[in-house]
């Protein structure tokens, strides 16, 4: 037993390449096909036989690639090493600027806050960290809203 959906051809070079006229009948079609375009779908031969339609295809839609780990490390190691500078004041106590360095700076042991306050308060001021440009401004903007006079500046060389 064939089947077809009126409208729809089986595929075939004769019926691509030399359409019947609009209105023709077509042998598998129940009343006149009035649609005689490229076919989505295709004759039956009933079950068992292998005959079947042919669907659709899906497209599925993609999400925006994402970076992958290689590409952040590469473009934090290309990006501009900055240092984030602490300056003395004579307001903080430096039992409260080691506890503030630690608190903002990741990492950051009791030695190197210590070293870094002694630094700052015999020099005038200390290299904090060296690092990535957003990263300085950040840890910049948080040592001030701790009540530290800070800032940020190019550095030649180093890493984060």
């Amino acid at each position: 037993m064939e089947t077809a959906i009126c409208g729809r051809l089986p595929l075939s070079p004769n019926h691509v390449f030399n359409p019947k006229p609009a209105g023709d009948r077509h042998p598998l079609c129940k009343g006149p096909c009035t649609n005689l375009g490229i076919p989505m779908a295709v004759s039956a031969t009933g079950p068992g036989k292998g005959g079947g339609l042919l669907e659709r295809p899906v497209i599925e839609k993609t999400t925006p690639a994402r970076d992958s780990e290689f590409d952040l490390r590469k473009s934090r190691k290309t990006a501009p090493p900055y240092r984030v500078i602490l300056h003395n004041d004579n307001y903080n106590k430096r039992e409260y600027v080691v506890q503030v360095l630690m608190k903002v700076i990741p990492g950051m042991s009791l030695d190197n806050a210590v070293n870094i306050m002694q630094e700052a308060h015999h020099n005038g001021l200390s290299i904090v960290i060296i690092c990535a440009q957003a990263d300085a401004e950040e840890h910049c903007m948080q040592l001030r809203h701790n009540g530290l006079l800070s800032s940020i500046e190019p550095a030649s060389g180093g890493g984060c």
